[in-house]
């Protein structure tokens, strides 16, 4: 698969940390810490989101819902 290049800027700070982390050998080279940075923000950012909408819900209304939709059902044993 073809991985597509970009550019970005860093102030000095920011690619110090990331030269550090390649120089400690956490990284092999700057694209694989930034992007490994990027995909754990990515991935915070969806839990955080999903957190977000989950609480939008109406529990009582949810429970509602729930339990209408197994009146008459037995839950499974586990």
């Amino acid at each position: 698969m073809r991985t597509p290049k970009i550019a970005i800027t860093l102030d000095e700070r920011l690619l110090r940390m990331v030269d550090q982390w390649v120089k400690q050998g956490r990284y092999s080279n700057r694209s694989q810490a930034i992007r490994v940075a990027l995909q754990e923000k990515m991935h915070r950012w969806k839990r955080s989101r999903l957190a977000e909408e989950l609480a939008k819900l109406d529990r009582r209304a949810e429970q509602e819902l729930a339990e209408e939709r197994l009146a008459g059902e037995v839950w499974p044993e586990s």
